[in-house]
């Protein structure tokens, strides 16, 4: 496996206007348009998030760039959304229990 971590800030909007917007517009499609397995947008406060992306393989997560950048462009243009870290790397250990396959939606 393979996770992407990237780092976000805003300076117009909130982040929870873009959290929501990210889950009305964009969560339940990025798994299959990029080929994730887990998709996961976690507020980081003080106007910034962060997604954690995993994939089965490295090929997989590079083939997403294009769609994440896409993705970007459209956040950026409403939000003034900026990547400020990106880290990746292959998972070394992970385990999950059946509560990670849940869904979460945005609730204010």
């Amino acid at each position: 496996m393979y996770a992407i971590v990237r780092h976000y800030s805003t300076s117009s909007g909130s982040i929870e206007e873009m959290v929501e917007q990210v889950d009305r517009e964009f969560a339940d499609r990025i798994p299959e348009q990029v080929g994730s397995i887990l998709y996961t947008a976690v507020h980081t406060g003080d106007g910034t998030a962060m997604t954690i992306t995993m994939f089965a393989d490295t090929a997989t997560a590079n083939r997403s760039e294009q769609t994440v950048a896409q993705v970007q462009q459209a956040l950026a243009a409403r939000f003034g959304v900026t990547e400020t870290a990106v880290h990746r790397g292959e998972v070394m250990v992970s385990r999950a229990s059946k509560a990670v396959a849940e869904t979460v939606r945005f609730t204010k």
